[in-house]
């Protein structure tokens, strides 16, 4: 892509916001292919006086240039729960919405361009029956979104389209599925659902399933993943379909090293350096054999894959809302229990994680294998009013992108978080499915 040459704010070949192109222009900053603005000279009228100054001079550019790049660069995101959200309650996307995290004005004023919409498959349903037509059901509505809206979405099965689809100013769905519950033990159902655009799967959710243990579960009848799981990733190298090691337990993601023959995703999972106990996070030994791998891991931006104030505060509320069941004998969806959560959340109010503390994240898997193997996965629309400080929803990218320049990362380095990381997984899976 071509980099952006110099010229004046002004001239820039996309909207900033009102109120960062005030701050731009007041401060006669210049915008040069996203490098260091020039520095002002002694006889010109914006000579900064004071380090005050200069620190609000950095940090306005650096708001500057996370614009610029945002738009610059495609920017992926691993996971975003929109299909299941409408499918519990509808809204048009293309359009603002007044509930949940997405739609098509923040993902343009956010510089999303390929968000992968998650085809969440519950738990329940592998014993209960209703995976593969409810997932089905999901991809017709993803289906939908593009046919009703084309100048704003289109459906992208290849890093080729992602790429064209992004040159032609159009955002595109691409669909991993989450949870392998849908496969029901059927191979061809793999090739099925590939046909229909799935590019990942999930293996597993929050229980042990046909192909593998989950990481929430106690019940772990495989000890990693079932004989079928093991031929299920192998034909996924096959098909082109990436094989995501999010939600799955510690010896199921070992095992997936083992079958493996190209390198795999962790979707939407954040590290367990910040969090230990929390199975559903990667460990520092595990992101390490990730990274060897050639693999990604998607950082999940919900508090309590950040955090474990936030962790401890929901197994306290937890706690809390049982014991005030038990000693007033009412049931859990009972109006009594509802006045309860609202009361107690207003006593207790939850611990928001901060843009900072998901940075922290980044910057240990960065320090710990390299720039090379980390993305974005931030689970919007799935983990419900947990989101941090900053990145309340699509709009929030820029926010990121600024906080990794104030951390130090060049342009080069962000360019990979946003999507090279991730795009190079894809690439190598459809180069290993083609030869195949």
């Amino acid at each position: 892509m071509k980099s952006i040459s110099s010229k004046r704010v002004k001239n820039l070949p996309f909207k900033l916001s009102p109120l960062m192109a005030g701050v731009v222009l007041s401060l006669g900053v210049v915008v040069s292919g996203c490098q260091a603005p020039k520095t002002a000279t002694p006889n010109s009228s914006n000579v900064v006086t004071s380090s005050t100054n200069v620190e609000q001079v950095a940090a306005a550019n650096h708001a500057v240039l996370a614009e610029v790049i945002a738009k610059k660069y495609i920017i992926t995101d691993g996971h975003i729960d929109v299909p299941y959200r409408l499918e519990s309650k509808f809204e048009n996307v293309s359009a603002h919405t007044e509930h949940g995290d997405f739609d098509f004005p923040r993902a343009v004023a956010g510089g999303l361009d390929a968000p992968f919409m998650s085809i969440y498959i519950p738990a329940r349903l592998e014993q209960s029956g209703g995976s593969k037509a409810l997932a089905d059901k999901l991809i017709t509505m993803v289906e939908a979104i593009v046919t009703e809206a084309p100048d704003k979405f289109a459906l992208a099965y290849s890093t080729a389209e992602i790429e064209a689809n992004f040159a032609k100013g159009i955002i595109s769905l691409p669909m991993g599925m989450e949870n392998g519950s849908p496969i029901e033990g059927d191979l061809a159902n793999l090739k099925h659902f590939y046909d229909r655009g799935i590019r990942y799967i999930t293996l597993t959710h929050s229980k042990a399933n046909h192909i593998s243990d989950s990481s929430y579960d106690e019940n772990r009848p495989a000890g990693g993943l079932t004989d079928f799981g093991k031929t299920l990733v192998a034909e996924m190298n096959n098909i082109g379909v990436m094989v995501d090691v999010s939600h799955i337990s510690d010896d199921a993601f070992y095992d997936v090293m083992a079958v493996t023959k190209v390198p795999v995703i962790a979707s939407h999972s954040s590290a367990r350096h910040f969090t230990p106990g929390f199975e559903r996070n990667m460990s520092d030994d595990m992101i390490i054999a990730l990274a060897k791998n050639g693999g990604v891991i998607q950082i999940n931006f919900g508090s309590s894959f950040i955090s474990q104030k936030a962790i401890d505060y929901g197994k306290l509320r937890k706690l809390a809302i049982k014991t005030f069941s038990a000693e007033n004998n009412v049931e859990a969806n009972s109006v009594e229990v509802k006045a309860f959560k609202e009361q107690y959340k207003t006593n207790n109010p939850y611990p928001f994680s901060s843009l900072s503390d998901v940075l922290d994240h980044f910057d240990h898997v960065v320090k710990l294998v390299g720039i090379d193997y980390v993305g974005i996965g931030s689970d919007y629309d799935g983990v419900g009013d947990s989101l941090p400080t900053n990145l309340k929803d699509v709009a929030s990218y820029p926010n990121l992108i600024e906080g990794l320049l104030d951390r130090g990362y060049s342009e080069q380095d962000i360019a990979k978080i946003l999507s090279g990381n991730v795009m190079r997984v894809w690439k190598a899976a459809e180069a290993y499915a083609a030869s195949h």
